[in-house]
Parts: structure tokens; C-alpha cells; sequence
């Protein structure tokens, strides 16, 4: 594994940054999924700051985005880009590097 986008996951404090536009289903499924996510994976450890381009479009050319949902996470590690409504947990958890011990 790269030891420069290697955090520890218990310790490690999540920026992540989501993309919406307005109150779509898409928008609303991915907004209730990463807020179900934090809140069991990564509880008082995560900021999570939800923008939506409709109401923000400078912030959505800025982000260079090419489908909205766009979940961004800053930090830790190496910035992760995920597009969709979030619903694939899996693939989620693996893009923000959590890693859920096997039962």
C-alpha cells in the first residue's frame, strides 16, 4: 500500500465535500446515503459539506464536476471522486479507504 495515502481509519478525522442539484432523487438518495455512512462508520470524525450547484454553479466549474451527485473527499489521503447516488456501500467505503473488519 502507498504509505503516502495510508491513514489510519480509526484516527483519522474525513472532509468530504457532496455535490447535488436540488432535490432530485438522485440528489436526495445521495445525501441520505453518505449522511448514513458518516454517521455509522465515521461518527464525530467527518465534515461533511453538501452543495448544490443549482444554487452554487460557479462551485461546479470550479470542481471540473461531469455528473452530479459528486462525492469529493479531501482528506484523508489522496482526494477521491465518486459519481452516482452513493447506494453501492461497498464501493463507497472503499473509495474513502474504511475498512470494516470482517464478522
Amino acid at each position: 500500500m502507498d504509505t503516502e495515502e495510508w491513514v489510519d481509519p480509526v484516527e483519522a478525522s474525513y472532509v468530504l465535500h457532496l455535490y447535488i442539484t436540488g432535490a432530485t432523487p438522485n440528489s436526495t438518495r445521495a445525501v441520505r446515503n453518505i449522511k448514513e455512512i458518516c454517521e455509522h462508520y465515521l461518527k464525530g470524525r467527518y465534515e461533511l459539506l453538501i452543495v448544490d450547484v443549482y444554487q452554487q454553479t460557479g462551485l461546479a466549474q470550479e470542481e471540473q464536476l461531469i455528473g452530479v451527485p459528486t462525492l469529493i473527499k479531501r482528506s484523508p489521503g489522496l482526494v477521491r471522486r465518486l459519481v452516482g447516488d452513493l447506494s453501492d456501500r461497498e464501493r463507497v467505503l472503499k473509495a474513502l479507504g474504511i475498512i470494516v473488519p470482517s464478522a
